[in-house]
Protein backbone atom coordinates (compact mmCIF):
# COMPACT_ATOMS: atom_id res chain seq x y z
CA UNK A 1 0.00 0.00 0.00
CA UNK A 2 2.51 2.27 0.76
CA UNK A 3 4.54 1.08 -2.11
CA UNK A 4 1.37 2.42 -4.34
CA UNK A 5 1.83 6.30 -2.85
CA UNK A 6 5.47 6.12 -3.27
CA UNK A 7 5.28 5.24 -7.11
CA UNK A 8 2.30 7.88 -7.64
CA UNK A 9 4.86 10.48 -5.64
CA UNK A 10 7.65 8.88 -8.14
CA UNK A 11 6.17 9.20 -11.22
CA UNK A 12 4.66 12.58 -11.05
CA UNK A 13 8.01 14.34 -10.51
CA UNK A 14 9.45 11.92 -13.85
CA UNK A 15 6.69 13.06 -15.53
CA UNK A 16 6.70 17.35 -14.70
CA UNK A 17 10.58 16.52 -15.78
CA UNK A 18 9.46 15.53 -19.45
CA UNK A 19 6.85 18.47 -19.65
CA UNK A 20 3.75 16.62 -18.67
CA UNK A 21 2.16 17.22 -15.59
CA UNK A 22 -0.87 15.14 -13.74
CA UNK A 23 -4.04 16.49 -13.25
CA UNK A 24 -6.97 15.01 -10.68
CA UNK A 25 -9.39 12.68 -12.86
CA UNK A 26 -12.72 14.66 -13.87
CA UNK A 27 -15.21 13.81 -10.65
CA UNK A 28 -17.54 11.67 -13.19
CA UNK A 29 -14.88 9.15 -12.94
CA UNK A 30 -15.38 8.96 -8.47
CA UNK A 31 -17.58 7.44 -6.61
CA UNK A 32 -20.43 10.11 -6.63
CA UNK A 33 -24.26 9.81 -6.01
CA UNK A 34 -25.08 11.52 -9.25
CA UNK A 35 -23.97 12.10 -12.41
CA UNK A 36 -21.96 14.41 -13.67
CA UNK A 37 -23.55 17.47 -15.34
CA UNK A 38 -21.26 18.09 -18.51
CA UNK A 39 -19.26 21.54 -18.59
CA UNK A 40 -20.41 23.81 -21.48
CA UNK A 41 -16.98 25.63 -21.88
CA UNK A 42 -15.31 21.98 -22.38
CA UNK A 43 -13.35 22.24 -26.08
CA UNK A 44 -12.91 19.25 -28.15
CA UNK A 45 -9.68 16.80 -27.53
CA UNK A 46 -7.77 14.74 -30.11
CA UNK A 47 -6.67 12.53 -27.71
CA UNK A 48 -6.03 11.85 -23.80
CA UNK A 49 -4.13 10.39 -21.40
CA UNK A 50 -5.39 9.45 -17.85
CA UNK A 51 -4.04 7.08 -15.53
CA UNK A 52 -5.70 4.77 -12.29
CA UNK A 53 -3.60 2.58 -9.61
CA UNK A 54 -5.85 0.99 -7.04
CA UNK A 55 -4.32 -0.98 -3.86
CA UNK A 56 -6.75 -2.93 -1.97
CA UNK A 57 -5.44 -4.40 1.32
CA UNK A 58 -8.05 -6.66 3.29
CA UNK A 59 -8.13 -9.12 6.14
CA UNK A 60 -10.43 -11.32 7.74
CA UNK A 61 -10.20 -13.41 10.99
CA UNK A 62 -11.24 -16.37 12.24
CA UNK A 63 -14.17 -17.90 11.98
CA UNK A 64 -16.75 -20.62 12.93
CA UNK A 65 -16.33 -24.27 10.29
CA UNK A 66 -17.73 -27.42 11.53
CA UNK A 67 -15.30 -28.89 8.19
CA UNK A 68 -13.37 -27.33 5.51
CA UNK A 69 -13.26 -28.56 2.02
CA UNK A 70 -10.93 -28.40 -0.66
CA UNK A 71 -12.28 -24.93 -2.10
CA UNK A 72 -13.14 -23.47 1.17
CA UNK A 73 -12.23 -20.22 2.69
CA UNK A 74 -9.73 -20.97 5.00
CA UNK A 75 -11.02 -20.43 8.63
CA UNK A 76 -8.12 -18.70 10.51
CA UNK A 77 -6.94 -15.26 9.87
CA UNK A 78 -5.69 -14.27 6.13
CA UNK A 79 -3.99 -10.58 4.91
CA UNK A 80 -4.19 -10.31 1.32
CA UNK A 81 -3.22 -7.28 -0.82
CA UNK A 82 -3.94 -6.56 -4.45
CA UNK A 83 -2.61 -3.92 -6.95
CA UNK A 84 -3.45 -2.67 -10.67
CA UNK A 85 -2.21 -0.10 -12.44
CA UNK A 86 -3.76 1.04 -15.76
CA UNK A 87 -3.04 3.79 -18.48
CA UNK A 88 -6.25 5.19 -20.66
CA UNK A 89 -5.24 5.98 -24.20
CA UNK A 90 -7.84 7.17 -26.30
CA UNK A 91 -7.15 9.18 -29.82
CA UNK A 92 -9.69 10.13 -32.41
CA UNK A 93 -9.15 8.62 -35.83
CA UNK A 94 -11.64 9.99 -37.55
CA UNK A 95 -14.79 12.17 -37.34
CA UNK A 96 -16.66 9.87 -35.31
CA UNK A 97 -13.78 7.40 -35.05
CA UNK A 98 -12.14 6.41 -31.50
CA UNK A 99 -9.27 4.22 -30.73
CA UNK A 100 -8.45 3.16 -27.09
CA UNK A 101 -5.71 1.60 -25.39
CA UNK A 102 -5.15 0.57 -22.07
CA UNK A 103 -2.47 -1.63 -20.88
CA UNK A 104 -2.50 -2.58 -17.24
CA UNK A 105 -0.43 -4.37 -14.42
CA UNK A 106 -2.33 -6.45 -11.70
CA UNK A 107 -1.16 -8.51 -9.19
CA UNK A 108 -2.04 -9.55 -5.47
CA UNK A 109 -3.54 -12.81 -3.68
CA UNK A 110 -7.12 -12.82 -2.95
CA UNK A 111 -8.64 -14.94 0.43
CA UNK A 112 -7.74 -18.87 0.30
CA UNK A 113 -6.60 -18.60 -3.36
CA UNK A 114 -9.94 -16.64 -4.35
CA UNK A 115 -12.28 -19.56 -3.03
CA UNK A 116 -14.61 -20.01 -0.58
CA UNK A 117 -16.98 -17.56 -1.20
CA UNK A 118 -19.44 -16.69 -4.44
CA UNK A 119 -20.04 -13.11 -4.01
CA UNK A 120 -15.46 -12.37 -3.02
CA UNK A 121 -15.20 -9.44 -1.30
CA UNK A 122 -11.94 -7.92 -4.07
CA UNK A 123 -13.75 -6.57 -7.14
CA UNK A 124 -9.91 -5.57 -7.97
CA UNK A 125 -9.35 -9.57 -7.99
CA UNK A 126 -11.90 -11.11 -10.40
CA UNK A 127 -10.62 -14.68 -10.53
CA UNK A 128 -6.44 -14.30 -10.54
CA UNK A 129 -4.75 -16.12 -7.38
CA UNK A 130 -1.09 -15.09 -8.90
CA UNK A 131 0.47 -12.85 -6.19
CA UNK A 132 3.28 -11.45 -9.08
CA UNK A 133 2.57 -8.61 -10.80
CA UNK A 134 1.94 -9.46 -14.63
CA UNK A 135 1.05 -6.83 -17.28
CA UNK A 136 -1.20 -7.89 -20.19
CA UNK A 137 -3.61 -5.68 -22.21
CA UNK A 138 -6.64 -4.51 -20.86
CA UNK A 139 -8.56 -3.51 -23.50
CA UNK A 140 -7.75 -2.46 -27.23
CA UNK A 141 -10.95 -1.68 -29.71
CA UNK A 142 -12.09 0.76 -31.98
CA UNK A 143 -15.35 2.65 -31.39
CA UNK A 144 -17.32 4.42 -34.91
CA UNK A 145 -20.99 6.54 -34.27
CA UNK A 146 -22.89 6.17 -36.85
CA UNK A 147 -25.11 9.80 -36.53
CA UNK A 148 -28.80 9.08 -36.79
CA UNK A 149 -29.57 12.59 -36.80
CA UNK A 150 -28.23 16.73 -36.73
CA UNK A 151 -28.52 16.70 -33.00
CA UNK A 152 -25.47 16.84 -30.81
CA UNK A 153 -24.31 16.19 -27.50
CA UNK A 154 -21.49 17.45 -25.62
CA UNK A 155 -19.19 15.14 -23.65
CA UNK A 156 -16.32 15.30 -20.70
CA UNK A 157 -12.88 14.03 -21.17
CA UNK A 158 -12.86 11.04 -19.25
CA UNK A 159 -11.28 7.66 -19.50
CA UNK A 160 -11.61 6.19 -22.57
CA UNK A 161 -13.83 9.19 -23.76
CA UNK A 162 -12.69 12.40 -25.96
CA UNK A 163 -14.02 15.60 -24.52
CA UNK A 164 -16.19 16.61 -27.19
CA UNK A 165 -19.71 16.61 -29.52
CA UNK A 166 -21.04 13.44 -30.45
CA UNK A 167 -24.23 12.68 -32.36
CA UNK A 168 -27.16 12.73 -29.81
CA UNK A 169 -28.98 9.89 -31.73
CA UNK A 170 -26.46 7.51 -33.03
CA UNK A 171 -25.84 4.03 -34.03
CA UNK A 172 -22.50 2.96 -32.03
CA UNK A 173 -19.91 -0.45 -32.57
CA UNK A 174 -17.27 -1.22 -30.09
CA UNK A 175 -15.26 -3.95 -31.63
CA UNK A 176 -11.64 -5.45 -30.00
CA UNK A 177 -11.12 -6.58 -26.42
CA UNK A 178 -12.55 -4.75 -23.45
CA UNK A 179 -14.93 -5.86 -20.53
CA UNK A 180 -18.33 -6.68 -21.95
CA UNK A 181 -19.57 -5.35 -18.50
CA UNK A 182 -17.89 -1.65 -19.60
CA UNK A 183 -21.38 -1.56 -21.69
CA UNK A 184 -23.99 -3.71 -19.60
CA UNK A 185 -25.19 -3.89 -16.20
CA UNK A 186 -24.13 -0.35 -15.78
CA UNK A 187 -25.48 1.28 -12.10
CA UNK A 188 -24.63 4.92 -11.33
CA UNK A 189 -23.66 3.80 -7.66
CA UNK A 190 -22.40 0.59 -7.48
CA UNK A 191 -20.44 -0.23 -11.02
CA UNK A 192 -16.84 0.30 -10.44
CA UNK A 193 -14.56 -1.62 -7.59
CA UNK A 194 -12.00 0.96 -7.75
CA UNK A 195 -14.09 3.72 -6.33
CA UNK A 196 -17.23 2.28 -5.38
CA UNK A 197 -18.62 -1.07 -3.46
CA UNK A 198 -16.15 -3.93 -3.38
CA UNK A 199 -17.81 -7.32 -3.55
CA UNK A 200 -17.93 -9.06 -7.20
CA UNK A 201 -22.28 -9.48 -6.69
CA UNK A 202 -22.29 -5.73 -5.55
CA UNK A 203 -20.46 -4.20 -8.32
CA UNK A 204 -22.32 -6.73 -11.15
CA UNK A 205 -25.04 -8.78 -11.41
CA UNK A 206 -23.76 -12.08 -9.92
CA UNK A 207 -26.09 -13.93 -11.40
CA UNK A 208 -24.91 -12.65 -14.93
CA UNK A 209 -21.82 -15.31 -15.90
CA UNK A 210 -20.55 -13.13 -18.24
CA UNK A 211 -17.87 -14.01 -20.92
CA UNK A 212 -14.50 -13.06 -19.96
CA UNK A 213 -11.18 -14.96 -19.29
CA UNK A 214 -9.32 -15.29 -15.54
CA UNK A 215 -8.98 -10.82 -15.44
CA UNK A 216 -11.91 -9.86 -16.70
CA UNK A 217 -11.86 -9.36 -20.64
CA UNK A 218 -12.84 -10.67 -23.62
CA UNK A 219 -13.13 -10.14 -27.43
CA UNK A 220 -15.83 -9.47 -29.35
CA UNK A 221 -18.34 -6.78 -30.74
CA UNK A 222 -20.80 -4.29 -28.94
CA UNK A 223 -23.45 -2.57 -30.91
CA UNK A 224 -25.61 0.34 -29.30
CA UNK A 225 -28.79 2.44 -30.49
CA UNK A 226 -28.51 5.63 -28.36
CA UNK A 227 -31.57 7.64 -27.83
CA UNK A 228 -31.72 10.79 -25.27
CA UNK A 229 -33.49 8.79 -23.07
CA UNK A 230 -33.41 5.18 -24.36
CA UNK A 231 -30.49 2.59 -25.60
CA UNK A 232 -30.63 -0.44 -26.75
CA UNK A 233 -27.50 -2.62 -26.89
CA UNK A 234 -26.28 -5.73 -28.15
CA UNK A 235 -23.44 -7.88 -27.54
CA UNK A 236 -21.38 -11.12 -28.38
CA UNK A 237 -18.39 -11.97 -26.75
CA UNK A 238 -15.85 -15.34 -26.57
CA UNK A 239 -15.75 -17.46 -23.74
CA UNK A 240 -12.77 -19.19 -22.21
CA UNK A 241 -11.88 -22.80 -23.37
CA UNK A 242 -13.05 -23.98 -19.75
CA UNK A 243 -14.19 -22.57 -16.81
CA UNK A 244 -12.14 -19.76 -15.00
CA UNK A 245 -9.66 -20.61 -18.09
CA UNK A 246 -7.15 -18.16 -18.91
CA UNK A 247 -7.36 -18.58 -23.05
CA UNK A 248 -10.04 -18.40 -25.21
CA UNK A 249 -12.52 -20.61 -27.54
CA UNK A 250 -11.98 -20.48 -30.62
CA UNK A 251 -14.73 -22.11 -32.30
CA UNK A 252 -16.97 -18.97 -31.80
CA UNK A 253 -20.08 -20.31 -33.78
CA UNK A 254 -20.59 -22.74 -31.27
CA UNK A 255 -19.41 -21.37 -28.63
CA UNK A 256 -19.69 -17.70 -27.57
CA UNK A 257 -21.61 -15.69 -24.61
CA UNK A 258 -24.23 -13.24 -25.98
CA UNK A 259 -26.20 -10.66 -24.12
CA UNK A 260 -28.93 -8.02 -24.79
CA UNK A 261 -29.80 -5.02 -22.40
CA UNK A 262 -32.71 -2.25 -22.82
CA UNK A 263 -31.97 0.43 -20.89
CA UNK A 264 -34.72 3.84 -20.27
CA UNK A 265 -33.04 6.85 -18.46
CA UNK A 266 -35.89 9.69 -17.27
CA UNK A 267 -35.71 12.23 -14.64
CA UNK A 268 -38.39 12.04 -11.40
CA UNK A 269 -38.94 15.46 -9.67
CA UNK A 270 -35.87 16.86 -11.71
CA UNK A 271 -33.81 14.09 -10.25
CA UNK A 272 -31.83 11.39 -12.71
CA UNK A 273 -32.91 7.64 -12.85
CA UNK A 274 -32.58 4.59 -14.56
CA UNK A 275 -33.85 0.79 -15.12
CA UNK A 276 -32.15 -1.44 -17.27
CA UNK A 277 -33.36 -4.89 -18.14
CA UNK A 278 -30.52 -7.53 -19.56
CA UNK A 279 -30.99 -10.66 -21.07
CA UNK A 280 -28.20 -13.52 -21.97
CA UNK A 281 -27.07 -16.48 -23.63
CA UNK A 282 -23.91 -18.12 -23.10
CA UNK A 283 -22.55 -21.53 -24.77
CA UNK A 284 -18.92 -22.89 -23.71
CA UNK A 285 -17.64 -26.45 -23.13
CA UNK A 286 -19.58 -26.37 -19.89
CA UNK A 287 -20.90 -29.19 -17.90
CA UNK A 288 -24.29 -30.11 -16.42
CA UNK A 289 -25.13 -30.61 -12.68
CA UNK A 290 -27.76 -32.95 -12.93
CA UNK A 291 -25.52 -34.85 -15.60
CA UNK A 292 -22.88 -35.00 -13.08
CA UNK A 293 -25.28 -36.78 -10.20
CA UNK A 294 -26.17 -38.93 -12.40
CA UNK A 295 -22.93 -40.20 -13.73
CA UNK A 296 -21.43 -40.40 -9.97
CA UNK A 297 -24.54 -42.56 -9.32
CA UNK A 298 -23.65 -44.85 -12.05
CA UNK A 299 -20.25 -44.77 -11.26
CA UNK A 300 -20.33 -44.27 -7.05
CA UNK A 301 -18.05 -41.87 -7.14
CA UNK A 302 -17.99 -38.01 -6.05
CA UNK A 303 -19.60 -35.71 -8.72
CA UNK A 304 -17.38 -33.97 -11.13
CA UNK A 305 -19.60 -31.16 -13.20
CA UNK A 306 -16.28 -31.00 -15.75
CA UNK A 307 -16.85 -34.19 -16.63
CA UNK A 308 -19.76 -34.15 -18.43
CA UNK A 309 -18.63 -30.72 -19.86
CA UNK A 310 -20.15 -30.71 -24.01
CA UNK A 311 -19.05 -27.67 -26.58
CA UNK A 312 -21.95 -25.56 -27.23
CA UNK A 313 -23.51 -25.81 -23.67
CA UNK A 314 -26.00 -23.34 -23.26
CA UNK A 315 -26.56 -21.28 -19.68
CA UNK A 316 -29.00 -18.23 -19.96
CA UNK A 317 -30.46 -15.35 -17.51
CA UNK A 318 -32.04 -12.23 -16.85
CA UNK A 319 -31.12 -9.19 -14.92
CA UNK A 320 -32.34 -5.82 -13.61
CA UNK A 321 -30.38 -2.55 -12.45
CA UNK A 322 -31.77 0.20 -11.16
CA UNK A 323 -30.68 3.58 -9.86
CA UNK A 324 -32.76 6.67 -8.80
CA UNK A 325 -31.03 10.29 -7.26
CA UNK A 326 -33.13 11.03 -4.16
CA UNK A 327 -31.47 14.47 -4.04
CA UNK A 328 -28.56 15.85 -5.24
CA UNK A 329 -26.50 14.24 -2.37
CA UNK A 330 -28.89 10.93 -2.00
CA UNK A 331 -28.91 8.01 -4.41
CA UNK A 332 -30.59 4.40 -3.98
CA UNK A 333 -29.84 1.34 -6.40
CA UNK A 334 -30.95 -2.18 -6.86
CA UNK A 335 -29.98 -5.28 -8.89
CA UNK A 336 -32.25 -8.34 -9.72
CA UNK A 337 -30.33 -11.37 -11.08
CA UNK A 338 -31.48 -15.60 -12.34
CA UNK A 339 -29.79 -18.01 -14.04
CA UNK A 340 -30.99 -21.55 -15.04
CA UNK A 341 -29.14 -22.68 -12.28
CA UNK A 342 -28.47 -26.11 -14.69
CA UNK A 343 -25.30 -25.47 -16.47
CA UNK A 344 -21.91 -24.85 -14.85
CA UNK A 345 -21.09 -22.01 -13.47
CA UNK A 346 -18.28 -20.77 -15.75
CA UNK A 347 -16.33 -17.55 -15.94
CA UNK A 348 -17.97 -15.17 -13.19
CA UNK A 349 -19.19 -16.47 -10.37
CA UNK A 350 -21.43 -19.48 -8.81
CA UNK A 351 -24.73 -18.01 -8.22
CA UNK A 352 -28.15 -18.40 -9.72
CA UNK A 353 -30.42 -16.12 -7.96
CA UNK A 354 -29.30 -12.57 -6.68
CA UNK A 355 -31.27 -9.33 -5.44
CA UNK A 356 -29.16 -6.68 -3.70
CA UNK A 357 -30.06 -2.79 -3.22
CA UNK A 358 -28.46 -0.25 -1.07
CA UNK A 359 -27.71 3.49 -0.83
CA UNK A 360 -25.02 6.17 -1.43
CA UNK A 361 -24.76 9.33 0.09
CA UNK A 362 -22.20 12.34 -0.75
CA UNK A 363 -20.32 14.30 2.06
CA UNK A 364 -21.80 17.32 1.09
CA UNK A 365 -23.97 17.74 4.55
CA UNK A 366 -20.41 17.70 6.60
CA UNK A 367 -18.64 19.99 3.83
CA UNK A 368 -16.70 17.06 2.87
CA UNK A 369 -18.54 17.09 -0.90
CA UNK A 370 -16.01 14.85 -2.63
CA UNK A 371 -16.45 12.02 0.05
CA UNK A 372 -18.95 9.24 -0.65
CA UNK A 373 -20.84 7.06 2.58
CA UNK A 374 -22.53 3.57 1.01
CA UNK A 375 -24.13 0.57 2.16
CA UNK A 376 -25.94 -2.72 0.41
CA UNK A 377 -26.97 -5.22 1.35
CA UNK A 378 -26.73 -8.73 -0.97
CA UNK A 379 -28.70 -11.88 -0.84
CA UNK A 380 -27.32 -14.88 -3.61
CA UNK A 381 -28.59 -18.76 -3.61
CA UNK A 382 -28.38 -21.40 -5.89
CA UNK A 383 -30.87 -23.54 -7.85
CA UNK A 384 -32.30 -27.28 -6.49
CA UNK A 385 -29.80 -29.12 -8.66
CA UNK A 386 -27.09 -27.06 -8.04
CA UNK A 387 -27.29 -27.00 -4.11
CA UNK A 388 -27.48 -30.92 -4.63
CA UNK A 389 -24.38 -31.42 -6.72
CA UNK A 390 -22.51 -29.13 -3.45
CA UNK A 391 -24.03 -30.93 -0.70
CA UNK A 392 -22.55 -34.73 -2.78
CA UNK A 393 -19.27 -33.24 -2.49
CA UNK A 394 -18.91 -31.20 -5.65
CA UNK A 395 -16.72 -28.94 -6.69
CA UNK A 396 -16.90 -25.58 -8.93
CA UNK A 397 -14.36 -23.24 -10.09
CA UNK A 398 -13.92 -21.38 -6.55
CA UNK A 399 -16.23 -23.32 -4.03
CA UNK A 400 -16.51 -26.89 -2.07
CA UNK A 401 -16.22 -27.56 1.28
CA UNK A 402 -16.84 -31.18 0.79
CA UNK A 403 -20.46 -31.09 1.70
CA UNK A 404 -23.34 -28.12 2.36
CA UNK A 405 -25.94 -27.49 4.81
CA UNK A 406 -27.32 -25.09 2.39
CA UNK A 407 -28.26 -21.49 2.90
CA UNK A 408 -28.30 -18.12 0.86
CA UNK A 409 -25.23 -16.32 0.63
CA UNK A 410 -26.08 -12.94 2.62
CA UNK A 411 -23.26 -9.91 2.25
CA UNK A 412 -23.27 -6.57 4.17
CA UNK A 413 -20.72 -3.99 2.92
CA UNK A 414 -20.62 -0.49 3.83
CA UNK A 415 -17.94 2.00 3.21
CA UNK A 416 -16.77 5.37 3.05
CA UNK A 417 -14.45 7.08 -0.05
CA UNK A 418 -12.31 10.29 1.19
CA UNK A 419 -10.71 12.33 -0.85
CA UNK A 420 -7.47 12.85 0.74
CA UNK A 421 -5.44 15.02 -2.15
CA UNK A 422 -6.67 16.11 -5.76
CA UNK A 423 -7.24 12.59 -7.41
CA UNK A 424 -6.18 10.42 -4.62
CA UNK A 425 -9.13 8.90 -2.80
CA UNK A 426 -8.99 6.37 0.90
CA UNK A 427 -11.81 3.66 1.31
CA UNK A 428 -12.35 1.90 4.37
CA UNK A 429 -14.50 -1.03 3.74
CA UNK A 430 -16.71 -3.32 6.02
CA UNK A 431 -18.32 -6.66 4.72
CA UNK A 432 -19.80 -9.59 6.77
CA UNK A 433 -20.58 -12.26 4.70
CA UNK A 434 -22.95 -14.89 6.59
CA UNK A 435 -23.43 -18.65 4.89
CA UNK A 436 -19.99 -18.51 3.27
CA UNK A 437 -20.42 -20.55 -0.03
CA UNK A 438 -23.93 -21.31 1.13
CA UNK A 439 -22.95 -23.14 3.95
CA UNK A 440 -24.86 -22.46 7.46
CA UNK A 441 -22.52 -24.97 8.84
CA UNK A 442 -19.49 -21.93 8.32
CA UNK A 443 -18.72 -18.51 9.49
CA UNK A 444 -20.29 -16.09 9.95
CA UNK A 445 -17.13 -14.18 8.68
CA UNK A 446 -15.96 -10.30 8.86
CA UNK A 447 -13.99 -9.29 6.00
CA UNK A 448 -11.76 -5.54 6.36
CA UNK A 449 -10.49 -3.66 3.87
CA UNK A 450 -8.55 -0.36 3.38
CA UNK A 451 -8.36 1.00 -1.00
CA UNK A 452 -5.94 3.03 -1.72
CA UNK A 453 -7.03 5.07 -5.68
CA UNK A 454 -5.25 7.61 -7.68
CA UNK A 455 -7.31 8.40 -11.15
CA UNK A 456 -5.49 11.14 -12.88
CA UNK A 457 -5.53 12.87 -16.44
CA UNK A 458 -1.73 13.39 -17.51
CA UNK A 459 -1.85 16.77 -19.80
CA UNK A 460 0.78 18.40 -22.16
CA UNK A 461 2.55 20.87 -19.30
CA UNK A 462 3.43 24.66 -20.68
CA UNK A 463 5.52 26.53 -18.52
CA UNK A 464 4.64 29.42 -17.53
Amino acid sequence: MLGTISFFILASERLRGQGITLQPAPAGTQAAADATTPNPEISSECWNLFYQATSVGMYHGAFRARYVGPLSLQNYPERDVSLTTTLFFAAKLEENTVFVFNPEIAGGRGFSGVNGLANQPNGELPRVASATPKPYIARLFIQHDFPLGPEKERQESDFNQLAGMRPAKRYTIYAGRFSITDYFDNNTYTHDPRTQFLAWAVMYNGAWDYPADTRGYTWGIVQELHTPNWSFRYGIAAEPKVANGPKFDRRLFRDHGQVAEVERRYSYRKRDGAIRVLGYANRAQAGDYRQALNLAAQTGTTPNVFLTSKIGTLKHGLGLSFDQALTSSIGVFTRLGWNDGQTQSFAFTAIDRMASGGIAVKGTRWHRKDDVAATSFTASGLSAVHREYLAAGGLDFLLGDGRLNYAPEYVWESYYAARALPGFYTTFDVQRDTNPAYNHDRGPVMIYSIRLHIGLALKPWAPQ
